[in-house]
């Protein structure tokens, strides 16, 4: 079941973070562990849930694409997730198609069709409308893989933000001539106790009901997930599904810190530090 994005306090940290790093032109890296949202965040700020399956099966153009233009041109970003294998010729290849595929969504949108004269071949070699671009899971990446970003980003001026788990900066700082670059370091960290409350009280609703911290049943539940999660987001996110499950099959109305500690024998929680 798809949720509805939340937008917490790290989130908002983040794209300032992202902000600042498309405005300075400059390197940032992004680390915390895993679960937290940091790709959910830098999806978020690309816009990419809204622009990943034009730019990626570049099929027939719709009216409603229009739409997705005008997010690009407001974004400027192109978001990236090389795989566990992607070489650095695959990376040239993939981010190039990206870029060039975002310029011509842009162009769409400044310059629509009809008005603009500019064959297709030669938008992405005359204008460059990327500013940003965001390297996910980007300890995946070789050392010729960031010598090539670290190129795009000499060459043509284009903003890097690097995603990655705690000693990510560690890890790129063995790469001197790339780490140097690097303008920001931003800590994405997991949910504090009000953000934490604010979630709850979102899914509280979403199942109909109302989150009393007062009340004593529902301070048990909250201490319970809590414990579970650790202000984990996805590990949340995992949770309340299993939650609702519980209460339908048992036909229970209440979310008691029976009901929790039921949904989380159903899934597998790793370590969230």
């Amino acid at each position: 079941m798809s949720q509805r994005f939340i937008v917490t306090k790290e989130h908002r940290r983040f794209t300032e973070f992202a902000d600042a790093v498309r405005r300075g032109h400059t390197i940032g890296l992004c680390f915390g562990p895993a679960g937290v949202g940091k790709t959910l965040s830098a999806r978020r700020y690309a816009h990419w849930e809204k622009a990943y399956d034009l730019l990626t099966y570049w099929g027939p153009r719709d009216d409603s694409d229009a739409k997705i233009y005008a997010t690009l041109a407001r974004s400027r970003t192109v978001l990236y997730t090389p795989s566990v294998l992607t070489t650095p010729r695959a990376l040239k290849d993939e981010l190039d198609q990206a870029i060039t595929r975002t310029n011509i969504c842009i162009e769409q949108h400044l310059e629509p069709v009809g008005q603009d004269t500019t064959p297709t071949w030669a938008r992405r070699r005359g204008r460059n409308h990327v500013q940003l671009i965001i390297v996910d899971e980007s300890e995946r990446l070789r050392p010729a893989s960031l010598e090539l970003l670290r190129d795009l980003y000499d060459r043509d001026n284009i903003a890097l933000i690097l995603i990655g788990m705690p000693g990510l900066e560690k890890q790129f700082s063995h790469y001197p001539q790339f780490y140097s670059r690097v303008g920001f370091a931003h800590q994405y960290r997991p949910l504090g106790t009000d953000e934490l409350l604010f979630v709850l009280q979102r899914h509280w609703r979403s199942l109909g009901k109302t989150l009393d911290p007062e009340d004593f049943t529902d301070a048990q539940a909250i201490a319970s997930i809590t414990r579970i999660t650790r202000g984990n987001f996805r590990l949340l996110e995992r949770l309340f599904p299993q939650i609702e499950r519980v209460m339908k099959i048992n036909e229970l109305d209440t979310i008691t810190n029976d009901v929790i500690e039921a949904a989380q024998s159903t899934l597998v929680i790793g370590t969230t530090n």
